[in-house]
């Protein structure tokens, strides 16, 4: 007998990619699940299921850094933070991070076919009772128009938002006058995309050498200490933190300036959440 349950839960974090760099994914979980039936006629009670995965998947890959380390270019080390990622390709990247901020795979490059056979094995080690087998697959939102992926890292906050490197795919819509304005918003996604929003109070130090300028953010959080060095190109700086309230409060000013009109903002952080934004010129 097989089980299935369709979006149980939902995996938001960053991924390092060898032709991207770092980027942010959100990814719908379905699960089934094979064994036998119980007296009670039911293999495995549905209110139990989403709670037993999604607490172990929240205790492992969600909201945290996933490197291949065996992509070209990647350097993995213990630091005093806990691990040390250095990359090379297809940009220089250094994360210092705790350990349970960071999900290292044995892979030349993280793929969700992958990735969800090995967090079905690593639920299959602690099954419960008269579950046979488990097969996962992470599957992106369907987005028809504008979207966007970004990392961040919110150092204020008690879960594991806090982890420097975690991310989201996510969708932008924009009204002026009532109205969607698509053009504006696939102007915005594109200059969001792929990038990592940083509170400029978390800023240590920014090098401006002849070849390539960068940005190194820094933080102690609950979970320990956070720092982060990327291409100054590949960061947006915010004068707040990089919630997803200021992200929405940021970006309709930004437009309402931009082109002088009265902007409402949705800002989506990863799939079916997010904040609205209003501003005027």
């Amino acid at each position: 007998m097989t089980l299935f349950v369709n979006r149980l839960t939902q995996l938001d974090a960053s991924l390092w990619c060898p032709q991207r760099g770092l980027i942010g994914v959100s990814w719908f979980v379905d699960a089934e699940l094979d064994g036998e039936l119980g007296e009670d006629g039911m293999l495995f009670d549905f209110g139990q299921v989403k709670p037993w995965i999604k607490s172990r998947l929240d205790a492992g890959a969600d909201h945290t850094l996933l490197v291949p380390t065996r992509a070209p270019g990647i350097s993995i080390s213990e630091c005093s933070e806990g691990i040390c990622v250095r990359t090379s390709l297809p940009y220089a990247m250094e994360v210092r991070a705790p350990r349970q901020a960071l999900t290292l795979l044995p892979w030349q490059e993280i793929t969700r076919e992958r990735l969800a056979d090995t967090l079905a094995r690593e639920l299959m080690k602690r099954p419960p009772p008269r579950i046979s087998d488990i097969r996962l697959r992470l599957r992106a939102e369907v987005i028809e128009g504008a979207a966007f992926t970004y990392s961040h890292g919110l150092k204020h906050h008690a879960g594991n938002c806090q982890r420097i490197a975690h991310g989201h795919r996510s969708r932008l819509h924009v009204w002026q006058r009532g109205e969607r304005c698509l053009a504006l918003e696939e102007q915005w996604t594109g200059y969001l995309n792929d990038r990592y929003l940083v509170d400029k109070s978390d800023i240590v130090k920014q090098v401006e050498p002849e070849i390539r300028p960068s940005l190194t953010s820094r933080y102690r959080a609950e979970q320990g200490r956070f720092q982060l060095r990327l291409p100054l190109e590949r960061c947006i700086v915010l004068d707040t933190p990089t919630t997803i309230e200021y992200i929405a409060a940021w970006l309709a000013r930004q437009i309402a300036e931009e082109t002088g009109k009265p902007t409402r903002v949705q800002a989506f952080e990863g799939i079916d959440k997010g904040a609205f934004a209003e501003a005027r010129p």
